[in-house]
C-alpha cells in the first residue's frame, strides 16, 4: 500500500531531550540513594514515566513505597524535567528536520507524533510545532508503553489511516518493535538504525524523502 502517513517518535527523532531526562531522573535517584547511570537511563528510552520509575526502583533498598509515593516521585522528576524543557525554543529544531517535515507535508502526506511522553504537546509548542502535525498520540491518551503498539495505532486512527498505509519513524529499539507489532513499516534512525531494526535504516532524517 502506498504510504499516506508518517508517524514520528518525538525525542531522538524530531528533537533531543535525552540529557534533560537523564539529569531529572539522576537528581531524583541521587536524593533517594539509588544508583543511577547512563546504562540504566538507556533502558528508559521510549518507556512511560511510571514504567521508567519502576526500572529505577529495581535498585531501591529503602522503606516500601505506596502508589501515592511513586506518583509523587514521578511528579518530582517531571517538574525538574519541565524546568529544563522551558529553555527550549524553535532554535532547538534542526534545519534538516524542519525542511524535511515541510517537504513531506508538500508531498501531501499526513504527519503525526507517536510518543509515550505526556509532555509532547509542551515540547512541540516550545519547538514552534504546536499546530504543525495532523495528529498527536502521546502519553496522555495511552495506557501501555512501547514496545506495545498502542501509541502508534492511536496515531493512525487519529489520522484516519490503516497501519499498512503509514510509516513509523523511531530511534529506539523498543519503538521499532512497537511499530512492527502494530503492522507498520518502520524507518529507523539513531540506536534503532545501528541495531538494524528497521525496514529502512536511515543514515539521516532527510533520507525519508527518498523513501516515501
Amino acid at each position: 500500500m502506498k504510504c499516506q502517513g508518517i508517524i514520528f517518535d518525538l525525542d531522538g527523532v524530531i528533537c533531543f531531550t535525552d540529557e534533560y531526562h537523564y539529569e531529572a531522573w539522576k537528581r531524583m535517584a541521587d536524593d533517594m540513594g539509588i544508583p543511577f547511570d547512563r546504562q540504566v537511563n538507556n533502558r528508559l528510552r521510549g518507556v512511560s514515566r511510571m514504567d521508567s520509575l519502576e526500572i529505577i526502583l529495581e535498585k531501591y533498598e529503602g522503606p516500601a513505597l505506596s502508589q501515592a509515593d511513586k506518583e509523587a516521585l514521578a511528579a518530582k522528576k517531571n517538574d525538574i524535567y519541565r524546568e529544563s524543557l522551558a529553555r527550549m525554543s524553535p532554535a532547538d529544531l534542526s534545519a534538516e528536520v524542519r525542511e524535511t517535515l515541510e517537504a513531506l507535508r508538500a508531498k501531501g502526506l499526513k504527519l503525526a507524533i507517536g510518543s509515550s511522553s505526556k509532555n509532547a504537546p509542551f515540547i512541540l509548542e516550545r519547538l514552534g510545532l504546536g499546530n504543525f502535525f495532523d495528529a498527536v498520540s502521546d502519553g496522555n491518551c495511552i495506557t501501555r508503553s512501547k514496545p506495545d503498539p498502542e501509541v502508534f495505532l492511536k496515531a493512525a486512527e487519529f489520522l484516519g489511516l490503516a497501519p499498512e498505509a503509514c510509516v513509523v519513524v523511531e530511534d529506539a529499539v523498543s519503538g521499532a518493535q512497537a511499530g512492527r507489532a502494530g503492522g507498520f513499516a518502520v524507518a529507523c534512525v539513531g540506536d534503532a538504525c545501528a541495531a538494524g531494526t528497521g525496514d529502512w535504516n536511515l543514515s539521516a532524517f532527510s533520507e525519508l524523502l527518498e523513501r516515501v
